[in-house]
């Protein structure tokens, strides 16, 4: 396993780092098998785990302290808060309130003293991120945490975020958590230069696009839409629907490049996502050790210019045919009420 700075952090990382979203009750619901996932991780060389407060509603925390325990100080562990936790106002979301008591609900779940990377979820237009990097900066200064970011935050977010620390003289974000994929490449536009241009560490997430890129959903056959994240979103994987026709198309492309490579699809995607030098670390989710392992031989993969260049040719640079994050759609979109002038005002004359 090789290893690169997480930005300008001085924290050195695994290029692959633990994702854990799977463990608990939403994937698997044995500790101890995730605590076997985990330790496998580990003893492969992975020194970076990725978790959040949401996952399994805490559970998935809590797994992830267990399986720390002894082998605390030579992990980088992350974790994350913006999502609702539990019933009632004021329990989610990027306020001060929220965050200093989020952070102490991780620290217990996690069953340690400080943590090394905590990411800001989602963005939250509801507050000002000045609020939300002082409360960051002051949990950085009381050595909770040792240095903060986002996930899936637009370049502008990013971008403003940076300016307002340094207006404000407050610490600022160090990392950026976007998904990336072979299918979705639409962060490569801004995003990604935006993080080179201000030292910030990338860790992607979703290198298999939701299972797309798993060898899993595949053209002329048929696809259940019954179980998993089809069940949830079947308007994603419908083969049937004229939209979805791009995705598989590319899928049947992309596995016919990973058979000439003697590799399999998810070993193509999971190296590809780590070629960008933008991208210090990419995220894996395996729900099983068997899972973890078929993931880990792609490890040493090298894709040279001549395959990459194949890849640009069926997904060009910059495009998404798949929109990763299905968890969260800016209000300017969601809202029609934020796309339409009121109807007496938007005739031109």
């Amino acid at each position: 396993m090789r290893y690169r700075m997480l930005g300008r952090t001085g924290i050195e990382v695994s290029v692959h780092c633990l994702g854990t979203m799977m463990f608990g009750a939403v994937g698997n619901p044995d500790h101890e098998d995730g605590a076997r996932v985990i330790h496998a991780a580990l003893d492969a060389g992975i020194n970076f785990v990725d978790t959040a407060d949401m996952y399994s509603a805490g559970e998935c925390e809590e797994i992830v302290g267990k399986a720390l325990k002894g082998r605390r100080d030579d992990v980088v562990l992350a974790t994350k808060v913006h999502f609702p936790m539990g019933e009632g106002r004021n329990r989610g979301g990027n306020s001060r309130r929220w965050i200093i008591r989020a952070v102490e609900d991780s620290l217990r779940r996690l069953g340690t003293d400080w943590i090394d990377l905590y990411q800001i979820h989602r963005p939250d237009e509801n507050t000002d991120i000045e609020e939300t990097l002082s409360a960051l900066s002051d949990l950085v200064h009381q050595g909770k945490i040792r240095a903060f970011g986002g996930s899936t935050f637009p370049a502008e977010a990013v971008a403003e975020a940076q300016y307002v620390a340094e207006r404000r003289s407050l610490l600022r974000m160090r990392t950026e958590q976007p998904p990336y994929s072979i299918l979705a490449r639409g962060i490569e536009r801004s995003l990604l230069p935006v993080c080179e241009h201000h030292g910030m560490g990338v860790l992607t997430w979703s290198p298999l696009a939701a299972g797309f890129l798993s060898g899993k959903y595949r053209a002329g056959s048929a696809v259940d839409l019954s179980t998993g994240r089809a069940a949830h979103q079947p308007f994603r994987f419908d083969p049937a629907l004229p939209e979805n026709a791009a995705k598989y198309a590319a899928v049947e492309q992309l596995a016919e490049l990973a058979a000439d490579l003697g590799r399999t699809l998810p070993e193509l995607a999971v190296a590809f996502a780590a070629t960008h030098p933008a991208v210090t670390s990419v995220i894996i989710g395996p729900r099983t050790l068997d899972q973890l392992e078929g993931l880990l031989k792609g490890a040493a993969l090298t894709l040279d210019d001549a395959t990459l260049d194949r890849i640009d040719a069926i997904v060009p640079p910059g495009t998404d045919l798949y929109r990763a994050d299905a968890a969260w759609t800016p209000a300017s979109l969601a809202d029609p009420a934020r796309r339409r002038r009121p109807l007496a005002e938007r005739a031109a004359g």
